[in-house]
Parts: C-alpha cells; sequence; structure tokens
C-alpha cells in the first residue's frame, strides 16, 4: 500500500524545507529553490514494489539541482523515471535537455549532475517516479546513456504501454497485496528495459522472455483500446503486431485465457460498468450490449448471467438501488467474469 506524507502535517513556514527533507531521502540529495516557498505546498506518497519503487508527488514550483557536491554524499545509483500528469517541467543532463507535458516522460541518472524546473500553473504539478536499481535493468552498462534528459512521448508504442502501466500502478498499487506488489515490481523493469531498449533500437539485445512479456503488454493495450471495433479478432491483433496468429495464440498460452476469451470478457466487463452508470440508465441494455460486439441481445443476455450470475436488466436494476441507498458508487452484485485477470 501506499505510504502517504502530507506538507499538511507541518507548520505553513516549515512546508518547504519539509519538502526538500521528503525528496532528499526518498529520491535523492538535491538542492531545491521555489517561488512559492512561503505558502508552498505538498503531497508524497511511496509504493513499495520490491526491486523497484515508485513515489508519486504533488507540490508547488520547485528549482532543483543535484551537484557533484550532492552526488558524493550520497548516490542511490538508479535511474528515475518521472511520468509527468499535471504541469510542464524542462530537465537538464548530460548536455541534453527536455520540455515535457502531461502524458511525457523522462529519464534520469542519479550519478550525474542535472538541472529540472517543475511548474505547476495554476494550482500544483503532479509526477509519479519509478525508482530502478542500476543492477535491475538487463541492458549493458551505458547503453541507456543516450536516453539521459530526453522526453520519452507516450502517443504510442512500448512508451504508451509504459506511461499506461505507471498511472494504473498510481491508481490501483494500494488494491494489490504485497506478493502482487512483487510481481508488479518485476513487470515495471521488464517493460520499462523493453520501451529504452526499443528506442535505443537494441531490442534484441533483451532477454526473449522479457521481450514475449512485453510484446503482450502491447497486445492487451491494443485490445483494451479496439474494445468497440467489431473487427477486432485474432487475425487482426496478430497483424497489427506483427507476428502470425498461431504465434499469437502460443503467446497467450502461458495464462489461462485464450485471446479470444480476452476480448471477451473485457467486454462484458466493459458492458457491466456501462450497465451501472446512471446517466446512461435510460439507455436500453440490448444499445448496451451492441456498443460492445454484443449484437444478438438474446446471446449478449446469455454471456453475461454466465459470466456473472445474474442478467444484464437484473444487475443495472440493482445497482440502480443501491446507488439510491447510499448516494455512493454503484453495488457490483455477483462474482466476476470467468477467467483470470491481470493485476495491472
Amino acid at each position: 500500500m501506499w505510504t502517504k506524507l502530507s506538507a499538511g502535517t507541518v507548520p505553513t513556514v516549515e512546508r518547504f524545507d519539509w519538502f526538500t527533507d521528503v525528496i532528499s531521502n526518498s529520491l535523492m540529495p538535491t538542492a531545491l529553490r521555489s517561488e512559492r516557498s512561503a505558502d508552498f505546498q505538498a503531497e508524497a506518497a511511496v509504493l513499495d514494489l520490491g526491486a523497484v519503487q515508485v513515489s508519486s508527488f504533488e507540490y508547488s514550483h520547485v528549482r532543483s539541482r543535484r551537484t557533484p557536491a550532492l552526488i558524493r554524499r550520497a548516490d542511490p545509483e538508479q535511474y528515475q523515471l518521472s511520468l509527468l500528469t499535471r504541469g510542464r517541467m524542462w530537465m537538464s543532463q548530460r548536455g541534453s535537455d527536455a520540455e515535457l507535458a502531461p502524458g511525457d516522460m523522462i529519464l534520469w541518472d542519479t550519478s550525474h549532475p542535472f538541472e529540472a524546473d517543475c511548474r505547476p500553473g495554476e494550482g500544483t504539478l503532479r509526477a509519479l517516479v519509478v525508482q530502478l536499481p542500476k543492477t535491475v535493468l538487463p541492458l549493458r552498462a551505458g547503453r541507456i546513456d543516450p536516453l539521459l534528459g530526453h522526453r520519452i512521448g507516450a502517443e504510442s508504442g512500448l512508451g504508451a504501454v509504459l506511461a499506461g502501466f505507471i498511472a494504473s500502478l498510481g491508481r490501483h498499487g494500494s488494491d494489490c497485496g504485497p506478493q502482487e506488489l512483487r510481481h508488479l515490481g518485476a513487470a515495471t523493469i521488464e517493460l520499462t528495459a523493453a520501451c529504452l531498449a526499443e528506442r535505443l533500437d537494441v531490442y534484441g539485445e533483451l532477454p526473449a522472455e522479457v521481450r514475449a512479456r512485453a510484446l503482450r503488454e502491447r497486445i492487451d493495450t491494443f485490445i483494451e483500446d479496439g474494445l468497440g471495433d467489431p473487427a477486432l479478432t485474432p487475425g487482426l491483433i496478430a497483424a497489427a503486431h506483427g507476428i502470425s496468429v498461431r504465434a499469437l495464440h502460443v503467446l497467450f498460452r502461458e495464462g489461462s485465457e485464450s485471446v479470444a476469451a480476452v476480448v471477451r470478457r473485457r467486454r462484458l466487463e466493459r458492458c457491466r460498468a456501462d450497465l451501472a452508470r446512471p446517466e446512461l440508465a435510460g439507455r436500453p441494455v440490448h444499445e448496451i450490449g451492441a456498443r460492445w460486439c454484443f449484437t444478438n441481445a438474446a446471446a449478449f443476455s446469455r454471456a453475461f448471467r454466465d459470466a456473472y450470475a445474474i442478467s444484464p436488466t437484473e444487475f443495472r436494476r440493482t445497482a440502480a438501488r443501491a446507488t439510491r441507498l447510499d448516494g455512493a458508487a454503484p453495488a457490483r452484485p455477483g462474482p466476476g467474469p470467468t477467467g483470470s485477470r491481470r493485476t495491472a
């Protein structure tokens, strides 16, 4: 679970110094300045994933510098990857610099000096930082250096997969137990390595199992984005990723669900979510099913009942009743769909 810290527990005049200490202790010693030091706002949280750690930060304007003297004082010998979710950021390391907007990522090395300027605009800046010991990445020493201080976009490919995965850790990490968190730590290492290797054009240097798991993550993201497309078939999925349909089925053989079963389960989950939404209460049940490619109303009803032990109409009625009673999120009656689900 997340270990949370808040500047709200500290007197106003001490908050900026408090935040400086938090950064030094949780990330690395860094010299900080701020134009908002007199009324500084900050929240921080840490999620332990075993070999790696994810930190969540929300704070007022900060300009930071990591100098050779600070590196000599303490160096965790990590690569740190930041996903910016609100505000703007500039960073420079090893002769490279980049401007970041929400959704962008950037990588730095704690063993080299850097400068950064985090500008939240109105309110506070938000970012997630993944801390990766250099020894855990399956890439040769020095391979990653050309990416330091460069923007890593999340518009497509493994960049999009990695950014989405990190964001999901921020949203759902607190729901996971210790063993699940260790699995997520391993997945974080593999996805980060795959994303960096692809950008460096050294993807072939990764172990085969790392490449296979990264490909599975890309395919899962592709499926998620295409659930509303009736043409989302194994053939289309395989062609989009440059593999044969047979290779696609082999890739999914490690899990307990086939490709078609995963698509079907995720579509049913989307139907279930829509049926619980009050703003869609006036839309007929069969239209909800059709929206997620269940074009036959009777077949949709049977599939929904098989998955959740309740009909779509009964589920909608129960969810609406729960919403009226407690004014909170809709209830979720019945068990989840058959088949396993990935942790993130």
